[in-house]
């Protein structure tokens, strides 16, 4: 098998980080570690939609619940 680069690992990264959160469980790490990124340059930007989004993700982790789906994908899907 040939090994996956650019659009589809992120798409594949993406899609499962996205079925973590529906089943269930604690927020995927990646999309965590995303979330922190995020939040500091959301913080420089005054983005507030995005601190909150981030606020709540890195919350579900702290706490064990799951992240909002919409949420996840604003943190993802932020510089692109």
């Amino acid at each position: 098998m040939l090994p996956q680069f650019g659009t589809a690992v992120r798409k594949k990264n993406l899609n499962s980080a996205v079925t973590a959160d529906l089943g269930g469980g604690t927020p995927d790490k990646a999309s965590v570690d995303a979330a922190w990124l995020v939040l500091e340059a959301a913080n420089d930007l005054g983005d507030h939609a995005a601190i909150e989004a981030c606020r709540r993700v890195i919350d579900a982790e702290l706490t064990g619940t799951v992240a909002r789906t919409a949420d996840v994908d604003l943190v993802l899907g932020y510089f692109r």
